[in-house]
């Protein structure tokens, strides 16, 4: 709008001072329009050694003088009139419904002066500023807003604030929420998070960049504090009683109190193997748990902890060479897993076979075959056998 013309502007403004385009006088002498000019315009105040004139982009308070068929007409002492017309004046149809003269507005200044001697104006762009401004406040006070989920994308989910769209990243939202997905699958992830669509969330803004139109919120950023001072009850060690909350292919998580839970990686449930979590808990289940890390505001816990290793004892009763019966448990990309007692472990290569068909065609899961043992780490929980036969 910066070059805007005359021609281009509303019929009401065509060659037209703004006290003729409000209808407050029919006439003006060449001494008024003088003095119009140099009380109502940028350049007439500057000639008058008047302050400086905002800049583009700067958000300016005025009070509403008139408002004509498609322009509002606003004061902006010292620097002359300013006006939302065109465009913007389309643009803000619905703001200015709801003003009326003698309102003091927040603009934008979106031009300089035209050629009728006015500051182009913009309403919608004040309002974003304004909001945009309210953003960083809200950053500097951690203040908690309640927001309702709109969309939900593969990496988080969708909300609005005064207006303006904002992401929630799925890494930002709390554990309860959090899209408990082992292997990373997106379409997975996004199923979970679209369950989450018309819900009220708890969150806070963390991060606002008007020039890039980016809003973060986090659901999590508000308890930060409070979730440090409840780890801070608890060290490496500790044996606990808590609930489960959740079981997904990678683990279950454990409430060790309200606010605070950890995770029992799937790896860290039983010295024997665990195939599916989700068999072996319900939510809502009482588990002993022992605490074997705290890093990062993450609780990691352990139920194997506390039985009995079995690699321990199986130390004394095993060595290399010797033949064993073992039950195939798993197959991997390696070979097979075969357990020799509860806990206890070996790999059978799969290069013995030839290939992984071969293997599968020789061994079955459950089935028990003679073994013999080529590698025995017991402290390093570390067995390979060669298949011998049934």
């Amino acid at each position: 709008m910066k070059n805007s013309k005359a021609t281009s502007a509303p019929e009401t403004l065509e060659k037209k001072t703004l006290a003729e385009t409000l209808g407050l006088v029919s006439e003006q002498t060449d001494a008024e329009r003088e003095e119009h000019f140099r009380k109502n315009t940028i350049m007439g105040r500057m000639m008058g050694s008047v302050s400086t004139p905002p800049s583009l982009g700067e958000v300016i308070e005025g009070k509403v003088l008139g408002i004509a068929r498609a322009a509002v007409f606003v004061d902006l002492p010292p620097f002359g009139t300013g006006i939302i017309y065109g465009r913007e004046y389309i643009n803000a149809r619905d703001i200015i419904k709801k003003i009326n003269p003698g309102d003091i507005i927040a603009a934008k200044i979106v031009g300089n002066e035209n050629e009728e001697g006015y500051i182009e104006l913009s309403l919608k762009e004040a309002r974003k500023a304004i909001v945009w401004s309210e953003a960083e406040q809200a950053i500097k006070e951690k203040r908690v807003i309640e927001l309702v989920v709109k969309e939900a994308n593969k990496g988080g989910l969708i909300l609005e604030w005064q207006g303006l769209q904002g992401f929630l990243p799925a890494s930002q939202l709390k554990a309860e929420h959090y899209p408990r997905i082992s292997d990373g699958n997106k379409d997975r992830i996004l199923d979970e998070l679209k369950k989450l669509i018309g819900q009220h969330l708890s969150v806070s803004i963390i991060t606002a960049l008007p020039q890039e139109g980016k809003l973060i919120f986090s659901e999590k950023s508000q308890n930060e504090k409070e979730k440090e001072h409840m780890i801070e009850k608890y060290a490496v060690g500790d044996e606990l009683e808590g609930t489960v909350t959740g079981a997904v292919d990678f683990g279950i998580f454990v409430k060790l109190e309200e606010g605070l839970e950890g995770l029992v990686h799937i790896s860290e449930i039983d010295w024997a193997l665990v195939d599916d979590p989700r068999t072996r808990f319900k939510v809502g289940e009482k588990v002993r748990v022992r605490i074997i890390e705290i890093k990062d505001g993450k609780v990691s816990l352990s139920i194997k902890a506390l039985k009995e290793n079995p690699w321990g004892p199986a130390e004394k009763k095993y060595k290399k060479g010797d033949d064993v019966k073992g039950v195939v448990i798993k197959f991997n990309k390696h070979g097979a897993l075969a357990a020799i007692e509860e806990g206890v472990a070996g790999l059978v290569h799969v290069s013995e076979f030839g290939s992984e068909d071969k293997l599968r065609e020789a061994l079955e899961l459950g089935t028990t075959y003679n073994f013999k043992i080529t590698l025995f780490e017991p402290k390093e929980q570390r067995m390979t056998l060669s298949f011998i036969g049934k």
